[in-house]
C-alpha cells in the first residue's frame, strides 16, 4: 500500500482541531437522536439503555445485523424485523459501487429505497478500502469465496473477459499497490470494473448523507494487526485528522439531515495509543463512540482490551454516550462486551453461520447437514424457541433442505439465527436488570 508520509505534507494540515474549533451548539443534546441509560449493573460495567432515532428506538445491549448491500443475505427485512431485528448495518463502500449513493438519494434515502422504516447505520467505507490491501476483502477475493473472514462479504468481482469459459475477479484491485493513501484522501480500484475511486473524509460523509442512515461513521484508516508501532502511531494520528474533517463536514447540515455520527476509537492493542485516541475523540462533539481498528488477534486479546479500556468510558463525562463495538458478535465476545459496558455490536457472524448450515442454540451450535439430523422428526432446532422456523419445521426438514441445496434452507436458518441473537440480547438485558450480570 502506497502512503504519502507526513514530511511531504504542509505541517499546518497536520494540526488536530481542538474541541473549541467546533461550534458550541454541536455539544448540546439533539432532539432527533438520544441515548438514555435505563439501568446500571452493580456487579459489572454492564448497562441497559435505549437509543432513539428518527426511525425508531433500539433497546441496548443490542445486536446489529449486517446488511452489506442494504440487504440481509437470504432473508428480507420484514422477516428479520419480525425476528426482532432493529438496527441494521450497511456498508458505504459497497453502496458507492452499486447502485451508487445518488441512486439511493434519488429514491428518497435508504429507508424508502429498501422499504424498511427502521434504523440503519452505515460505515465510512474505510474498512473495506483498506481490506483491499490486506485483510478480509483481499483474502476473500483471492480465495474465490466471499463468505470467509471478517466482513468480507463482497460478491466475486468478475472481468469482462472470459477465460476457458470461466470469469475471474480483477487481480489488480487487491494487494499493496491497489490502495494509495495521502493526507487528503485514499485512492483505490473498484472490484467491479477496476475504475479508480477517490475517497476523502468529506466525500465519505456526503455519500452517507445521500444514503440517509440514522447513524453514520467517519472515514478512518485501518492498519493490519501486525504493524510497527511507529506506523501504528502515524495511522492513529491520520485517523484523528480524517475523523475531525468528517465531523466538520457532517456538522454543516446535521440539524437538517437529522443523522447522528459516531467516532471510531483506534490504537490497536497498544494501551498508550488507544488511550490517547479515546481521550482526544471523546473530547469532540460526537453522538456516540465506536470501538474499531485492530481489536487484537483473537478473543482473549479482545477481552483484555475491553477489560482495561471500557472503564475509561465512565470517566470525564463520557458515560452518557452510546458505545458500539465494530465487527464483533460471536457469542463469547458478545457476553464479554456486554459485561464490559458495550451497548451495541455488529457482525455478519450469525447470518454467515446460517448460510453454511450452522444453527445457534442455547446448548451450542448445530451443524444441520450432518446425517444424524436426517430423522430428527418433530425436534425443533432449539427447544423452546418461538421463531417462525422452529414453530413450523423440524431438524429433519432443515437437514433435507441443506442437503438438497434448496434456497429455502438458507432463509429458514437465517431467520432462526437472527431471532436467536435478538432473544439472547433480550435475555441479557433482563439479566442486567435482575442483577445477574
Amino acid at each position: 500500500m502506497s502512503i504519502t508520509t507526513a514530511k511531504n505534507i504542509d505541517s499546518s494540515r497536520l494540526q488536530l482541531p481542538s474541541p473549541a474549533d467546533f461550534p458550541s451548539w454541536a455539544y448540546e443534546p439533539k432532539d432527533y437522536f438520544q441515548f438514555e441509560i435505563t439501568h446500571q449493573s452493580k456487579k459489572t460495567l454492564a448497562r441497559t439503555g435505549r437509543i432513539t432515532t428518527p426511525h425508531g428506538a433500539i433497546d441496548t445491549p443490542a445486536f446489529v445485523a449486517v446488511g452489506t448491500n442494504a440487504a440481509l443475505k437470504a432473508i428480507d427485512f420484514a422477516k428479520a424485523d419480525d425476528a426482532g431485528q432493529r438496527l441494521v448495518f450497511s456498508n458505504t463502500y459497497h453502496l458507492l459501487l452499486q447502485p451508487g449513493s445518488r441512486i439511493i438519494r434519488d429514491a428518497g434515502g435508504i429507508h424508502k429505497f429498501t422499504g424498511r422504516d427502521k434504523p440503519f447505520i452505515t460505515d465510512s467505507g474505510g474498512f473495506q478500502v483498506f481490506s483491499l490491501a490486506y485483510g478480509s476483502v483481499k483474502e476473500s477475493l483471492e480465495s474465490g469465496s466471499m463468505e470467509r473472514g471478517g466482513r468480507g462479504e463482497l460478491k466475486r468481482s468478475r472481468s469482462a473477459q472470459m477465460n476457458k469459459g470461466k470469469r475471474h475477479w480483477r487481480s489488480d484491485v487487491t494487494g499493496d499497490a491497489a490502495v494509495r493513501v495521502t493526507e487528503d484522501h485514499v485512492i483505490f480500484k473498484s472490484y467491479r470494473d477496476g475504475a479508480l475511486i477517490t475517497l476523502t473524509p468529506e466525500s465519505s460523509i456526503q455519500a452517507q448523507k445521500d444514503i440517509g442512515a440514522d447513524i453514520i461513521i467517519p472515514l478512518d484508516e485501518l492498519p493490519p494487526h501486525h504493524i510497527e508501532r511507529d506506523a501504528l502511531a502515524a495511522s492513529v494520528e491520520r485517523s484523528h485528522r480524517w475523523e475531525a474533517r468528517s465531523l466538520m463536514e457532517h456538522l454543516k447540515d446535521s440539524r437538517q439531515r437529522k443523522q447522528a455520527i459516531f467516532s471510531v476509537i483506534h490504537g490497536g492493542t497498544d494501551v498508550e495509543l488507544r488511550t490517547k485516541s479515546l481521550e482526544y475523540l471523546t473530547s469532540l462533539p460526537w453522538d456516540g463512540f465506536a470501538i474499531g481498528g485492530s481489536l487484537g488477534n483473537g478473543r482473549e486479546e479482545l477481552k483484555h482490551l475491553l477489560g482495561w479500556m471500557m472503564p475509561l468510558f465512565n470517566e470525564n463525562g463520557r458515560r452518557s454516550k452510546c458505545r458500539h463495538l465494530l465487527g464483533i458478535a460471536d457469542l463469547e465476545s458478545v457476553k464479554n462486551a456486554v459485561i464490559h459496558g458495550v451497548d451495541s455490536m455488529d457482525s455478519s457472524y450469525p447470518t454467515k453461520l446460517a448460510r453454511h448450515g450452522t444453527l445457534m442454540t442455547k446448548d451450542g451450535l448445530i451443524r444441520i447437514k450432518r446425517g444424524k439430523h436426517a430423522k430428527s422428526y418433530g425436534i425443533r432446532i432449539d427447544e423452546g424457541c418461538e421463531c417462525s422456523t422452529c414453530s413450523h419445521y423440524d431438524r429433519a426438514y432443515l437437514c433435507h433442505l441443506f442437503k438438497a441445496n434448496e434456497i429455502l434452507g438458507l432463509e429458514l436458518a437465517t431467520q432462526h439465527n437472527i431471532y436467536f441473537m435478538n432473544q439472547l440480547m433480550s435475555q441479557m438485558r433482563t439479566d442486567i436488570l435482575n442483577g445477574n450480570i
